[in-house]
């Protein structure tokens, strides 16, 4: 009886394991285990407690949770477990930006300073030859595509960043467009690229200032609502942190350390004192996550069917660059080619070592969500990429008509 009952358990125990990591819907299992073979020595070895990893092409996909989300407790790593994706909350940012560009709202070229009126003069920070330094009157217009395609001149943080507790500020994105605009500048507007989550703040201001909405109760009306990512927020709840994936300091050859919190991004997580940042600061899980991507990926609709965007919006000012020539990749908010192109991806990481990136040409995506601080693992990250590159060359992972009806309205 008692064997019986153990046989019982540990299938019930199996079958959990696999439904918490089991593909989301829409997509036919490619029944590999490329990520696994690759990354499972780095949890063995207690270097990396956790790891999620997607590769996606035309329909097909496969999906690897390895390890922990709590190496202390051995809480396995599920893909409903919050994290959080850190710099990836630009593309949600971006994503907001082309709405209001395709409805005519905004101009990617617009003045900032026609809905910010404090932007309409800017110093910038130049130094002379005798090492001195002195502010001199912009002579360029900053422009709504400047802020979102880091070509600002503005700094990585606000100078107060720091003492007040990180990406999360403790205070409102116009008040951090207001105190960006009365600072110098790093350069000017247009000539140089710099990477800025001051930048994109100003973007979402402008958000703001157009719809008449904070800019995180629009992205939820507009983009998070339709798509169902019900677990993507920056007021995670209590119940949500009790299953985060927890945050490890790793280092090459050694096991990964506990960290209670980075300082970048403070305790408490979810009170009155947490504003919404459009530059990093969005929680969310790997399974709502999958549904943002994919509708890029798709060019505008999501699994669900619901339109986001347009196919020409997605492909015009997202997908490819918008910076000036010779400055770069970068779009509104994400990672992308100065040219378009079938081999091109477009994407974005996160610092604690969360990216994804898709080709909407092939149908194709991958996602890694881990919560990591401290020095890269090169043979991590190599192993990795050659996972990924023998998913997407495998001949047998190939399913034309998975795509057949979805692309519609």
């Amino acid at each position: 009886m008692k064997k019986w009952m153990l046989w019982i358990g540990l299938a019930a125990m199996l079958s959990g394991c696999c439904s918490v990591c089991k593909k989301d819907a829409g997509a036919l299992d490619s029944h590999t285990t490329y990520a696994k073979d690759a990354l499972q020595q780095f949890v063995d070895s207690g270097e990396v407690p956790g790891v999620i990893s997607v590769f996606y092409q035309n329909g097909v996909q496969e999906t690897a949770c390895i390890g922990y989300a709590d190496a202390r407790t051995k809480r396995p790593i599920t893909l409903d477990d919050v994290y959080m994706q850190c710099s990836q909350t630009k593309g949600f940012c971006g994503v907001t930006i082309a709405m209001l560009v395709e409805e005519g709202k905004i101009s990617l070229d617009d003045p900032v300073s026609k809905y910010l009126p404090e932007f309409k003069n800017l110093w910038v920070q130049v130094s002379e030859a005798n090492g001195e330094r002195k502010l001199v009157k912009a002579k360029n217009v900053l422009t709504v595509r400047m802020c979102m395609n880091h070509t600002g001149g503005f700094p990585f943080e606000l100078p107060n960043f720091q003492a007040m507790g990180g990406w999360s500020r403790r205070m409102p994105l116009r008040s951090v467009a207001a105190t960006a605009a009365s600072q110098p500048i790093k350069f000017e507007p247009g000539t140089k690229a710099s990477y800025s989550n001051v930048g994109i703040d100003i973007g979402a201001a402008v958000v703001e200032v157009v719809t008449g909405k904070r800019w995180e109760a629009f992205l939820q009306e507009r983009v998070l609502a339709p798509l169902g990512m019900s677990s993507t927020t920056f007021w995670p709840t209590d119940k949500q942190l009790q299953n985060k994936i927890e945050l490890f300091k790793v280092e090459s050859g050694k096991p990964a350390i506990w960290q209670e919190q980075a300082s970048s991004m403070q305790r408490p997580y979810n009170d009155d004192r947490v504003f919404s940042s459009a530059g990093a600061g969005l929680w969310t899980t790997v399974r709502d996550q999958l549904k943002f991507y994919k509708m890029l990926m798709n060019l505008g609709v999501g699994e669900n069917g619901v339109r986001i965007l347009q196919e020409d919006t997605v492909k015009s000012i997202l997908a490819q660059s918008t910076r000036p020539n010779g400055l770069g990749g970068y779009s509104l908010g994400l990672n992308a080619p100065v040219t378009d192109g079938e081999d091109q991806w477009f994407g974005h990481g996160g610092a604690w070592r969360t990216s994804c990136s898709v080709n909407w040409h092939k149908k194709q995506l991958k996602l890694i969500a881990i919560q990591q601080v401290g020095k890269k693992l090169d043979d991590f990250n190599k192993n990795y990429n050659q996972a990924a590159t023998k998913f997407f060359a495998d001949p047998k992972i190939s399913n034309d008509d998975a795509y057949t009806g979805r692309l519609t309205e």
